[in-house]
C-alpha cells in the first residue's frame, strides 16, 4: 500500500488529478448503480410476492386430503385450476416434521428449510414468510410458506389445518435474468462514465494547469538566462490561487530585478568612489617611493603634507568600506541583534563624539527618556551620522540644537541649508551635494541613517529650517518607560 502511495505521488499532477476525478466519479457511479440495482430487485421481488400471495388462496378440503394421503413427495392429481393461470409454479404441503407432499401439477419439488418449519410452529399468528430457495434440480425459486387454510365447501369459511403449511413457489429465472441484464447495463454505463470522467479530468487538469506551465517555463527561463524582466500575464479580475501565485511571482521577479539593479548601481558607485582616493594614494606613494629611489629627498614640509594626505585618504577608504559593509548586511543578520534600546542614552553617546569632532561649535541638547526596539550599534551610528552632517555644515562658532521628545529626535544646524531641488536625493546612495563634494565623506551616511530608521519601524526626514540651516527629524516607535522584562 505504501509503495502504491509513493508511486502515486511521483506521477505528474495532471495524471494524479485525472485519476482522482475518475476515482471520485467511479465511486459515485458505483453507489448510484448499486442503489438502482437493489431498488429494481426490491420492486421485482415485490411483484413476485404479490403473485405468490394471489396463489395462496384457501385450498379445497378434497385437494388437501388427496395431497396428504400420498406423503411424502408422491405427486398426486389435484384440481388446482386457479394456480394454472399463473404458469409454472411449485405447490406442496409441508408437515411439521419437514415432510413434503407434492402436487402432480407442481413444476418440481422445493427443498424444505427451517424457515418453513418455523411457520408451522408459529401457525397461531397466521403469518407466512417469503424467501429464496432452490428446487431439487438446483433452480432458484421464490417461496411463500403460510399456515394451511382449507375450505370444506362453497361458502364455508376457511379454517386452519393443524401442523401443516402450504408452500407455493415460482421460478426466479426471469427475474434473475432481468437483474443480470440490468447489472450488465449499469456496469457498461459505469465504465463509460468512468472513462469519460478520466478524459474530462485530464482536459480540466490541462486547462487548469496551463498557467502553472507558464509559470514553470518562466522560472526555468530565469534560471537559465537570469533574465528578471520576464512577467506572467494575469487577468485583473482574476483572484484564484493561480492568479495569486502568478502575481507573487511577478512581484518577486520585479523585486529581484530592482535589487539586482541596485546592486549593480552600488558596485558601480562604489568603484567610482574608490577610484579617487586610490588614485590619490597611488600618486602620493609613488612620489615618496621615487624620492627614496633617486636619493632626492622631498622637503620636510612637503613630505609631512604627503603623509597627512595619505593618512586622510586611508581614513576615507576605511570609512567608505565600513559604510559599504553596513549597507550590505542582510535583514537576518540585523534581526539577531535587535533589542530594547534607550534612545536618550544613544543620543548622549553620539553627542559626546560630535563635540569631539566640532569643539568650536555649541551643541544644545534637551533629551527626554524614550525606549525603542533597534540594533544598538546601528542606531548609534545613524544618530552620529546625523550629528556629523550638522557639524560638517555648521559655520565656525555656530550652534546645533538637539531635542528628543516622545520618540522624535530633531537636529537643527545653522549652516547654508539644502536647496529645495536637492532634498529628494539626500538619502540616495553616494549622492553628494555639489557644494559639499570638496568636503570629506562617502555619500553613504544619510543612506545608512534612512535604512537603520526604517528597519526600526521609524521615519527620517531632512528639510530646510526656518531662518536658515537644516533640520533633520527621526521618529521612532516605542515608549517613555522600558517594557517589563520577559519572565
Amino acid at each position: 500500500m505504501n509503495k502504491l502511495v509513493r508511486r502515486f505521488r511521483t506521477l505528474p499532477i495532471r495524471a494524479r488529478l485525472s485519476m482522482l476525478v475518475a476515482a471520485a466519479v467511479a465511486f459515485a457511479v458505483a453507489a448510484v448503480s448499486v442503489t438502482c440495482w437493489f431498488i429494481v430487485q426490491g420492486k421485482l421481488y415485490d411483484q413476485v410476492n404479490a403473485d405468490l400471495n394471489k396463489m395462496s388462496q384457501p385450498q379445497r378440503w378434497s385437494d388437501v386430503q388427496g395431497l396428504l394421503s400420498t406423503c411424502p413427495q408422491k405427486p398426486v392429481e389435484t384440481d388446482l385450476s386457479g394456480l394454472r393461470a399463473h404458469g409454472s409454479y411449485y405447490l406442496q404441503l409441508v408437515k411439521k416434521d419437514g415432510t413434503a407432499c407434492v402436487s402432480a401439477t407442481s413444476t418440481g419439488v422445493v427443498k424444505v428449510s427451517d424457515e418453513d418449519k418455523d411457520v408451522i410452529k408459529n401457525a397461531d399468528s397466521g403469518e407466512g414468510t417469503y424467501r429464496n430457495g432452490t428446487d431439487s434440480e438446483g433452480n432458484s425459486v421464490r417461496v411463500l410458506t403460510i399456515p394451511l387454510m382449507v375450505s370444506e365447501g362453497m361458502g364455508s369459511p376457511p379454517q386452519q389445518y393443524p401442523d401443516t403449511a402450504l408452500l407455493i413457489a415460482t421460478p426466479l429465472k426471469g427475474t434473475e435474468g432481468t437483474l443480470n441484464d440490468l447489472a450488465l447495463i449499469l456496469l457498461l454505463v459505469s465504465g463509460v462514465g468512468v472513462l469519460g470522467a478520466g478524459a474530462a479530468g485530464l482536459a480540466v487538469a490541462r486547462a487548469g494547469l496551463r498557467p502553472v506551465d507558464k509559470l514553470t517555463e518562466a522560472v526555468e527561463h530565469v534560471a537559465r538566462t537570469e533574465d528578471l524582466s520576464i512577467r506572467i500575464p494575469v487577468e485583473d479580475e482574476s483572484d484564484d490561487e493561480i492568479a495569486r501565485l502568478s502575481r507573487s511571482f511577478n512581484s518577486m521577479t520585479s523585486s529581484l530585478a530592482n535589487s539586482h539593479e541596485l546592486q549593480q548601481q552600488l558596485i558601480a558607485d562604489a568603484g567610482h568612489e574608490l577610484r579617487t582616493p586610490l588614485t590619490s594614494l597611488r600618486t602620493n606613494i609613488e612620489l615618496l617611493t621615487r624620492s627614496e629611489e633617486t636619493g632626492r629627498p622631498i622637503p620636510e614640509a612637503d613630505r609631512k603634507a604627503l603623509l597627512a594626505s595619505v593618512k586622510a585618504q586611508m581614513t576615507e577608504l576605511a570609512s567608505l568600506i565600513g559604510d559599504l559593509q553596513e549597507l550590505s548586511r542582510s535583514e537576518g543578520q540585523r534581526g539577531e541583534r535587535v533589542q530594547v534600546v534607550s534612545l536618550e542614552d544613544t543620543v548622549e553617546s553620539a553627542l559626546r563624539r560630535a563635540r569631539l569632532r566640532g569643539p568650536e561649535l555649541t551643541i544644545n541638547a534637551s533629551l527626554d527618556a524614550w525606549y525603542t526596539r533597534a540594533e544598538p550599534a546601528a542606531l548609534e551610528r545613524a544618530v552620529v551620522n546625523i550629528l556629523d552632517n550638522a557639524v560638517k555644515f555648521s559655520p565656525e562658532g555656530g550652534t546645533i540644537d538637539v531635542q528628543l521628545t516622545e520618540g522624535t529626535l530633531t537636529v537643527r544646524d545653522h549652516g547654508p541649508g539644502i536647496p529645495e531641488d536637492e532634498l529628494p536625493h539626500v538619502f540616495d546612495r553616494f549622492w553628494r551635494s555639489p557644494s559639499a563634494r570638496a568636503l570629506p565623506g562617502s555619500g553613504l551616511g544619510l543612506s545608512i541613517v534612512a535604512r537603520t530608521v526604517e528597519q526600526s519601524g521609524g521615519q527620517v526626514t531632512l528639510a530646510r529650517a526656518d531662518g536658515g540651516g537644516t533640520v533633520a527629524t527621526i521618529r521612532l516607535p516605542g515608549a517613555a518607560t522600558p517594557p517589563p522584562e520577559a519572565p
